[in-house]
Formats: structure tokens, C-alpha cells, sequence
């Protein structure tokens, strides 16, 4: 039974872990439909190399200034990929892929020599979810609601560079909260499930996220388990309950699509 310290505790990591779950998964559907898989991962590096950079070298930075960094270098690597996609559209995957390798390996080389450089690489990849504060969301969740508000309000923004400027937003703000790894699991997970279900494909992903990261940080709270791997590995055990079903009625999964 859940103390009124654990529920205190659950209750905020709750609220970011679905904003970030109902948020990503419209994303991961386009994401999905358009083949560039890893554009999730490689932002959410960019973003965090950003992050580490300004923490080794100012680590005095104002929050503002910190979430300015992030932001510019995940609109940076954005604004490269679609160049790559109009450009260099054959090599755009490879591109993308390139970009996370280098910049996580930039972010290891950063904190090789730090004392506590081993804790900054895995809160980066994993998080800390469960200790996200109420004052992290009054600033993440209105951005997620406008990021859903401009793709829901305004479907032309998914086409050019609206989608890409929109990713690198929640993703930045997500990677924060969640580690590559979440971003990576809560965008491709739930639009992997939904795939098996053509015509419902936005239903299905937000009901797959919501049911995952319900799960997720429970389980994580109550077996006193690392946040983020326990909600990748929710992300996965609920998209093939999801999907599992459906494949092997119809024998294939079929291409997702926004609803």
C-alpha cells in the first residue's frame, strides 16, 4: 500500500512520464511513417551534449541559460536533418545515426576525467524520473501542450521544417526529465504497437504510453529500481502485449499513420 511519501513522490513522476508519453507518441508515429528512426536519439544527444558542456564549463548558469543551450542545439541538429532530408534524403539515416555516435562519444570524452563524470553519462542515457519536482513541470508541461496544440490545431506544421523544430522542442524538454533512452523507447515503442492496428494507430500509441509508464514507475517505486530502464523495459512489454495479438492474426504488421 502506498505511504502519503511515496505517493508525494509518484504523483509528479507521473504527471511528467504521461505528458512525455502522450506527447511523444503523435511524434513517433510520424517518426515511424517517415523511416528515420534514430532522429530521436541523435536530438536527444545533441540536446544533452548541450547540457554537459554548459555544466563542466559554467556550472554557475542560470536554469534559463541552461535550457537555452539545449534548446539550440537540438534545433541546430534539426535544422541539419531537415537540410538532409531535402538534400541528402538517401543519406539522411545514416546522417542521423552518425550524429548520435558522435555526439555521444564527445559527451564521454567531456566527462572522462570528471569525478562524477560515470553519474552525469547515466543520468543523461537513464534519468532520474522519479525525481522530478513539480517546479521541472510548470515549465516542461505547457511546452508539451503547445507542441500538441500547433500539431493538432495546425497539421500543416507536420510537413517541412514545423515537424523537426517541433521534435527538437519536446525532445529537449523530454531528455531532461526522461534520459535518451525514455525519449527513444516513449517515441518508438507505442507507434511500433500502434502499427498493428491501421486506422486507430493515435488511440492505440497514447493507450500504449499511458498503460507503460503507469507501470512503469510503479513498479519502479515499489521494487526501488532505476526509473528509466523499468520504463523502457514497460515500454516494451506493453507494446508487444499491444501488438502481439494483431501479428499474429494478420501475419504482418502494416506502416503506422496519423490519425
Amino acid at each position: 500500500m502506498f505511504s502519503l511519501e511515496l505517493l508525494g513522490i509518484l504523483l509528479p513522476a507521473l504527471v511528467a512520464g504521461l505528458a512525455i508519453g502522450l506527447t511523444h507518441a503523435p511524434l513517433g508515429i510520424e517518426v515511424l511513417r517517415r523511416g528515420i528512426i534514430f532522429i530521436d536519439l541523435a536530438i536527444a544527444q545533441i540536446a544533452g551534449l548541450g547540457l554537459v558542456v554548459m555544466e563542466l564549463y559554467w556550472p554557475d548558469a542560470a536554469g534559463w541559460l541552461l535550457q537555452a543551450v539545449a534548446v539550440a542545439c537540438a534545433l541546430a541538429a534539426a535544422l541539419l536533418f531537415h537540410w538532409s532530408e531535402r538534400r541528402l534524403p538517401a543519406q539522411q539515416e545514416a546522417l542521423i545515426g552518425s550524429s548520435f555516435v558522435v555526439a555521444a562519444s564527445l559527451a564521454l570524452l567531456l566527462l572522462a576525467d570528471q569525478p562524477h563524470g560515470g553519474e552525469a553519462i547515466q543520468h543523461l542515457l537513464s534519468g532520474q524520473l522519479l525525481f522530478v519536482g513539480w517546479s521541472e513541470l510548470t515549465l516542461t508541461v505547457p511546452l508539451y501542450a503547445l507542441v500538441l496544440l500547433a500539431w493538432f490545431v495546425w497539421p500543416r506544421v507536420r510537413a517541412g521544417i514545423g515537424f523537426y523544430v517541433l521534435f527538437a522542442l519536446a525532445v529537449t524538454a523530454s531528455v531532461q526529465l526522461a534520459g535518451v533512452y525514455v525519449v527513444f523507447a516513449s517515441l518508438i515503442l507505442p507507434a511500433l504497437a500502434a502499427a498493428a492496428w491501421p486506422g486507430r494507430t493515435l488511440a492505440v500509441a497514447w493507450a500504449s504510453a499511458a498503460m507503460a509508464v503507469l507501470a512503469g514507475l510503479t513498479a519502479a517505486l515499489l521494487l526501488d529500481w532505476p526509473a528509466g530502464p523499468v520504463l523502457v523495459v514497460s515500454y516494451a512489454l506493453v507494446a508487444l502485449a499491444v501488438a502481439l495479438p494483431r501479428w499474429r492474426r494478420t501475419g504482418r504488421s502494416r506502416p503506422a499513420e496519423n490519425d
